[in-house]
């Protein structure tokens, strides 16, 4: 068992972490997984628990607190009518499907290949997020067959593998086909519970050699209690400043910080 003084230094990072993820996700409308994932990862092993599972204790850690957290933000959306109900009941199967292969696959890789995934992924999401436009279309409605099996499975494949919730990639493929923005915003934080849920209860089920202190198959307790304290508590500020000021620019501004953070994990897989 821990002592106090080993803990104590990752609760603070935990709270910062946590302070920092819901303001993003409130004033940007990106999931805080994308920036969950890369903190935690650093965070451990800055306080010395690389153990060689450490990139499924940090995907499982934020999925975990997706699962929390998405509950509350559907039933927001829901509120304001911004959840299209017949496209997430379509597609849940799909994307549930998705993230339960993702999740089989990510149990079975190592650590660096996550962060490899991650990187690659991340870089793909920051330069979209940089330089998309909103006119640009790949249809004039969500497609049906083939189509919404292969998008929707894609969906919650790459979230689980990247520990993300269904708003990097969701909201922009809806926006692609003509849904609007706030729209699918709402109907991808359904996603988001779709995704969790599986997966989450699937790390939580895995074996991890060197984990962090208190941590569950793969999901670390202290960081999901006190990320999910967090940003119930910071995301409202983060909605606020949004509708305060323009959260364009900001959003250029984290697309080139994500873009920044996938670089070095792709860097530290190099060994650079």
């Amino acid at each position: 068992m821990p002592d106090f003084i080993t803990v104590l230094p990752l609760f603070g990072l935990l709270v910062v972490i946590g302070g920092v993820a819901g303001v993003i996700a409130g004033l940007l409308g990106v999931g805080g997984g994308i920036v969950l994932v890369p903190a935690f990862f650093y965070t451990f092993a800055h306080l010395g628990y690389d153990g060689p599972q450490l990139m499924q204790v940090c995907l499982g850690t934020s999925l975990a607190t997706i699962m929390a957290t998405a509950m509350r933000s559907v039933n927001g959306h829901n509120r304001k009518g911004a959840v299209d109900w017949d496209v997430l009941k379509g597609w849940a199967p799909f994307i549930g499907t998705g993230a339960v292969l993702g999740f089989l696959l990510a149990a079975q890789l190592k650590s660096t290949t996550l962060q490899a995934v991650f990187g690659v992924l991340g870089l793909i999401a920051g330069a979209y997020m940089a330089f998309g436009r909103a006119e640009w279309r790949l249809g004039e409605a969500m497609p049906t067959g083939p189509g919404k099996w292969a998008l929707g499975g894609g969906v919650g494949f790459l979230s689980v593998l990247m520990g993300i919730g269904g708003g990097t990639f969701g909201v922009p493929m809806m926006t692609l086909y003509n849904m609007p923005i706030h729209r699918a915003v709402g109907t991808a934080s359904g996603f988001g519970l779709i995704i969790a849920i599986p997966s989450a209860i699937g790390f939580l089920t895995m074996r991890i050699d060197g984990a962090p202190p208190f941590t569950l198959g793969a999901v670390n307790l202290p960081a999901f209690v006190v990320i999910v304290a967090m940003t119930l508590l910071t995301t409202p500020l983060g909605v606020r400043l949004a509708h305060a000021m323009n959260p364009k620019p900001l959003k250029r501004a984290f697309a080139v910080f994500l873009i920044l953070v996938a670089l070095n994990m792709l860097r530290k897989v190099a060994g650079f």
